[in-house]
């Protein structure tokens, strides 16, 4: 009886975690053959080669700076993926918007970009609206994580004001935004840097959708 009693509770704290949970799981955001879920020029700078996401070129140069959205907005999330960049002239970079959304009459969009790029992988950089380095790893950080020409893991969490980076599983921003009324919804972005001859590539695209502040990973 005792035993049957035990089972019976522990089955109820399982089911209690798992709603508590709700659709806190993982999906993916690009399917690896189309840009269902994306929009952004597929004709002229965005493609898709073996699975992933594409844009530039090392044989012509980029001349201003593209982004790929989401058509979905997205506020409290978990989102991984890994990107791989090279280049071979000029500023040689990339970055994944978030809580972003399109400038009108423009190319360029305004919100948060977790940056990437020589000297700049793992900071988080407040795109044509304060436009500075909001928050930035240390140098001893940079060279454990940064692997030029080759992929790299990068994990975005933002909940609530904070927001965290991770390269290749090391932390390289922990940061809490301060300022007023700020966007804390918005587009994800893949971004291609003007100026430059450059290629950057991204795969394995997943997303976690959080509750509202659900606090610390």
């Amino acid at each position: 009886m005792r035993a049957g009693f035990l089972r019976f509770v522990c089955v109820l704290v399982v089911v209690s975690l798992v709603a508590a949970a709700g659709n806190s799981v993982a999906e993916p955001l690009f399917d690896g053959r189309t840009f269902a879920g994306w929009e952004g020029d597929t004709t002229n700078v965005w493609r898709i080669e073996n699975g992933e996401i594409v844009a530039g070129a090392l044989s012509r140069r980029q001349e201003k700076n593209d982004f790929l959205c989401t058509t979905r907005r997205f506020g409290d999330f978990d989102l991984r993926l890994k990107i791989k960049l090279a280049g071979t002239e000029g500023f040689v970079n990339s970055g994944i918007q978030f809580r972003s959304e399109r400038i009108p009459e423009s190319h360029e969009l305004i919100g948060y970009q977790a940056d990437f790029g020589k000297g700049f992988d793992g900071a988080l950089y407040d795109e044509s609206r304060r436009n500075r380095i909001l928050a930035r790893p240390p140098d001893a950080v940079l060279q454990r994580i940064s692997r030029p020409g080759e992929w790299h893991e990068y994990r975005i969490r933002a909940e609530g004001p904070r927001v965290w980076l991770w390269v290749n599983g090391v932390q390289t921003v922990d940061y809490t935004e301060t300022e007023p009324g700020l966007p804390a919804v918005g587009v994800i972005a893949l971004q291609i840097h003007g100026n430059a001859v450059s290629e950057v590539r991204f795969k394995d695209i997943e997303i976690t959708e959080l509750p509202a502040a659900s606090g610390a990973p």
